[in-house]
């Protein structure tokens, strides 16, 4: 009877302690090499939004798939509990820093910019401005707002980090956006005018114009209608030709055409016809001064200014003519003569990135901005003239911002590469 009686005793020990130890989990906390791992993903590195999760070739180009090395791979311990760590009485969490777009800060008024990091010296009428607000700084007194500024990312590109040790390994290289005197050279070759059609044309106008006088004195009013035509149309013509209202009204005040289309006179004067292209228009005006320079005579030196520019574009060359008249003491300059053209247009302080930092990819210009802890923001910019080794630049950048100026094409792959593959969830793989 005794001995059943411990039997008995011992199954109730033994069944009551197997409890517990279910209860309270000790059992988990001995499991040794119990891990589960997130399915590996691979990809091609030509073709990154294919995505397979197991090896083999891209359907595409052949080539190998290349595992995505990604924190979210790591294996996860399975008994490991994560416990939350109580707060203490009288600790309190930091805030996370507030995020804003550019445009948000913007359209705030100077009131909300001051609360926002509680300006000390009081409230202001400045109103925030693109730039400082990329940089998040307070208009009125230049602090940090201590926001976070969220910038849209051109599309398909995503931000890159780069280690100190792999920036050193592929050489970046960076420059500083800043404001620079800009002068925009445009160098051209032209030529001395022979123009026997324009001098028939102004001729032309003149007997067109003589007439008129004569049918005014008239009293026949469709002789009068006519000649009135006739010096319209002639007008049309030199237009069509290149000549300015001034030019047209100096030929009539003349009374003769001008010979210099034809030939060039010691003493006299020479017509330049230099060309400019499409993109170039803007830059040039009637009277801006033209420097020229004549292969056959290099230590010579002429100078004119511009008297009008062609209305119509040639169709071929995308480009218009620019007339300028050039002073011609000695006679050197002779009609079909090549000449070397330049025309200087300062363009004042304008804010200027370096050439190398622009990564011009046919659709759209993208510059690489530095960031702390190696981060490098990808920036879609417009540019405008270039002059020299420098950009100027309308929109995109503010002055002080340090933006890659070599290795650009490096990071340009990465980035690419990062949001193919963010763009890619894990629930659309294939096979």
């Amino acid at each position: 009877m005794p001995k059943r009686l411990v039997a008995v005793l011992f199954v109730f020990v033994a069944v009551a302690g197997t409890l517990i130890v279910l209860r309270t989990g000790i059992i988990s906390k001995f499991k040794t090499g119990t891990h589960e791992t997130k399915s590996a993903l691979y990809y091609c590195p030509m073709h990154p939004t294919y995505t397979s999760d197991k090896p083999g070739d891209c359907p595409i180009c052949n080539m190998k798939l290349v595992k995505r090395e990604d924190h979210e791979q790591e294996p996860v311990d399975a008994g490991h509990v994560h416990e939350s760590i109580p707060v203490q009485v009288g600790e309190q969490e930091q805030p996370s820093a507030r995020e804003f777009t550019v445009e948000e800060l913007v359209q705030m008024k100077p009131g909300e910019i001051c609360l926002i990091h509680k300006c000390k010296t009081g409230t202001c009428l400045i109103a925030m401005t693109p730039e400082l607000a990329r940089l998040g700084k307070c208009p009125h007194c230049g602090e940090d707002l201590g926001v976070i500024v969220k910038e849209a990312l051109p599309e398909g590109y995503g931000n890159v980090r780069l280690s100190s040790e792999k920036t050193s390994a592929i050489g970046i290289k960076t420059g500083e956006v800043k404001k620079i005197q800009m002068t925009k050279t445009i160098r051209t070759v032209g030529r001395i005018a022979y123009d026997p059609d324009l001098y028939q044309a102004e001729e032309e106008l003149i007997q067109a114009a003589r007439a008129f006088e004569k049918a005014e004195l008239g009293s026949i009013p469709e002789v009068k209608e006519q000649a009135g035509r006739l010096v319209e149309s002639a007008t049309i013509r030199l237009r069509l030709l290149g000549l300015s209202d001034s030019l047209i009204d100096e030929v009539k005040q003349a009374g003769k055409p001008d010979r210099s289309l034809l030939y060039s006179e010691a003493g006299g004067t020479v017509w330049l016809y230099a060309p400019i292209y499409e993109y170039e228009i803007p830059l040039v005006k009637v009277g801006d001064t033209i420097d020229v320079e004549v292969p056959a005579f290099p230590e010579k030196k002429f100078q004119g200014a511009i008297r009008s520019i062609d209305p119509v574009v040639d169709p071929v060359t995308r480009s218009i003519r620019a007339r300028a008249v050039l002073q011609n003491p000695e006679g050197f300059l002779k009609p079909e003569m090549y000449v070397n053209a330049i025309l200087e247009r300062r363009l004042g302080e304008v804010l200027a990135v370096p050439e190398e930092a622009v990564f011009a990819t046919g659709e759209q210009n993208i510059v690489f901005v530095a960031k702390p802890d190696g981060v490098f923001e990808p920036r879609q910019v417009t540019v405008g003239v270039k002059s020299g080794e420098d950009y100027e630049v309308k929109s995109g950048l503010s002055e002080g911002e340090t933006v890659v100026t070599s290795g650009n094409f490096l990071i340009d792959s990465e980035s690419r590469l990062k949001a193919a593959l963010q763009s890619v969830g894990e629930g659309h793989k294939h096979g």
